[in-house]
Order: C-alpha cells, then sequence, then structure tokens
C-alpha cells in the first residue's frame, strides 16, 4: 500500500469518526432534553456531560482533518435511534463500544502522525470511560 493511499483511507476514517461522534453528542443531546423536561436534574447533567465530550470529540476531529489540509465533508442526516428514558443505558453501552472499537481500528492505522495518535488515544481512553460509568466529562479542556 502506497503512503498516498494509506493518507486517504486514514482522512476517510477520520471524516467517518467526525459523523459519528456528531451522532453521539445528538443522542445524548436528545436524551438530556428529554431528562430536563421530565425535571430530572441528575441525569441531565449525566447526560450533558456525555454530549460535552462527544461534541469536543467533534471539534477535535473536525480542527485536526483542516490541520492536515482537508475540508470538513458535509455531515449527512443524523442517525438517531429511538430510545425511551428507560431503555437509553443497554443502548448507550452498545453505542459506546463502537467508538471504543473504532478508536482502537484507528490507533492502528500505519499513516498516523504523533498528534492524530496522541489525539486518537485520549478519544479512546474517553470513550472507554464512557462506556464502563455513561458519564462524561472526561476530555479537558
Amino acid at each position: 500500500m502506497t503512503h498516498e493511499h494509506l493518507r486517504r483511507e486514514l482522512l476517510a476514517q477520520l471524516q467517518a469518526a467526525r459523523a459519528a461522534e456528531r451522532d453521539q453528542a445528538l443522542f445524548y443531546r436528545a436524551l438530556a432534553g428529554e431528562a430536563e423536561r421530565r425535571g430530572d436534574r441528575t441525569l441531565s447533567e449525566r447526560l450533558n456531560g456525555l454530549h460535552a465530550d462527544e461534541q469536543h470529540h467533534v471539534s477535535r476531529l473536525s480542527a485536526r482533518l483542516l490541520e492536515l489540509g482537508e475540508a470538513l465533508e458535509e455531515l449527512p442526516p443524523p442517525s438517531m435511534p429511538e430510545a425511551a428514558r428507560e431503555e437509553w443505558e443497554p443502548l448507550a453501552k452498545e453505542r459506546e463500544a463502537i467508538e471504543v472499537a473504532r478508536y482502537q481500528a484507528l490507533r492502528a492505522h500505519g499513516g498516523l502522525d504523533e498528534e492524530t495518535r496522541h489525539m486518537l488515544r485520549e478519544f479512546l481512553g474517553a470513550e472507554r470511560h464512557h462506556g464502563e460509568s455513561l458519564g462524561g466529562k472526561w476530555m479537558g479542556a
């Protein structure tokens, strides 16, 4: 595989990760909004923490793609599953496991530069925490 092919593949995977993170952020925001409407402040804060971390990932991925000289792809309409407040945790755990697998695969990519590798290591750690605790605020500002 050529260096240029590896680079193109990596950039496509980063673009896909950006879209997935946006979907994940919207998923948690919708759940937080429902918790707010029901007056569950504790759950709302927990979900807003997850939303903040996922939104942070979207922003960092966007910035990194721009730093690598890439235009940001227009994000497709989000894929938003319906999840009742009582049923959100199993679905969220499944979605977090998918994110962990995505970042593990990306970290194994042969075309990573050190800055992108470091960013992905941070994301992987946060996603593991999300899956374990279903709580956020694992990412620094």
